[in-house]
């Protein structure tokens, strides 16, 4: 069983920067497939932005310039580097992860997920 627990969201300032964190237990985090996705209240959770074993990236249109999305191996750390801040990035924002050798049921394509990190941008 994966463990994911995010950290490093709270407030943040329009124009400001904030990078949030993803610590992942496991043995083979290497080969996990890592991604960013976000939840606002009464919408559905939308992908931010996702990292492959290989480190090959993918990015919402919305953030893309804005948002970088990395990982850490020796730290079993999964990080999202926000800059250029503004309220309508204000959501909760989940970790998930695929190992791709569990039988867990995935949504949106994932078989583990933290329990979220809510942070807002002031205006």
């Amino acid at each position: 069983q994966v463990q994911l627990v995010e950290s490093g969201g709270e407030m943040a300032q329009a124009g400001g920067s904030l990078r949030l964190s993803c610590q992942a237990s496991g043995r083979t985090f290497s080969r996990y497939a890592m991604a960013w996705f976000r939840q606002a209240p009464g919408k559905r959770r939308e992908l931010v932005a996702a990292i492959s074993s290989n480190e090959e990236t993918n990015y919402a249109d919305s953030v893309k310039g804005r948002f970088t999305i990395s990982r850490d191996n020796a730290k079993n750390t999964m990080y999202l580097q926000m800059n250029s801040l503004n309220p309508a990035h204000s959501s909760v924002y989940y970790c998930a992860a695929e190992d791709g050798s569990s039988s867990k049921p995935r949504m949106f394509g994932y078989q583990y997920w933290g329990r979220g990190t809510q942070f807002t941008v002031s205006s």
